[in-house]
């Protein structure tokens, strides 16, 4: 018997953090939330860190996701802004890795891959296969399209390849070690 799998899906931006939430049961997919995190620019690093991490957190909290995916970083010629991004994808990762939960990662030409067939696809492109995969998802920002996107490419990837089990907590080494275990052991069915 194939059993509902929660997926989030999580777009790091500074400004704005898109995180989407479907339910994977075998290959139907169902949406369930989306929305956007976002941190006040007029604030120091730090603080617009802590607004996502607490942001990232509630919507954990919230909706009890049961994997994470999160879209890699890309290199810009703005190198002072691929690390900035690098800060707010750090808060990504950290969040549901706190929380206990199993953490994917998905280069951004494969997730415009996987929804849209074309690793190059546009945005509109991107939002509008959401749409069409997801007829019931109500999103306002591209942020939370793109969280979105990052959740079905999980759901798609999430059999053909494990979890990276560096990011799982060892055996009874901490809180979220029972709910990796069980989420990797749902993997290997």
């Amino acid at each position: 018997m194939t059993t509902d799998v929660r997926i989030l899906g999580i777009d790091p931006g500074l400004r704005r953090t898109g995180w989407g939430l479907i339910t994977a049961r075998g290959t139907k997919l169902s949406y369930l939330a989306c929305g956007v995190v976002t941190s006040d620019g007029d604030l120091p690093l730090a603080l617009r860190l802590r607004e996502l991490h607490e942001g990232l957190s509630r919507v954990i909290t919230t909706h009890a996701p049961d994997e994470v995916s999160v879209e890699e970083t890309f290199v810009n010629k703005d190198a002072q802004a691929t690390l900035k991004l690098g800060h707010a994808r750090a808060v990504a990762l950290l969040v549901p890795a706190l929380a206990g939960l199993p953490v994917a990662e998905y280069a951004a030409n494969l997730v415009k891959k996987t929804v849209a067939g074309n690793g190059h696809a546009e945005k509109v492109q991107i939002q509008a296969m959401v749409k069409f995969l997801l007829p019931k998802a109500e999103f306002k920002l591209a942020d939370a399209a793109d969280a979105l996107a990052i959740a079905i490419t999980h759901a798609s990837h999430r059999g053909a390849i494990a979890l990276d089990r560096r990011h799982a907590v060892a055996a009874g080494g901490g809180p979220g070690a029972a709910r990796i275990a069980a989420a990797l052991a749902r993997l290997d069915r």
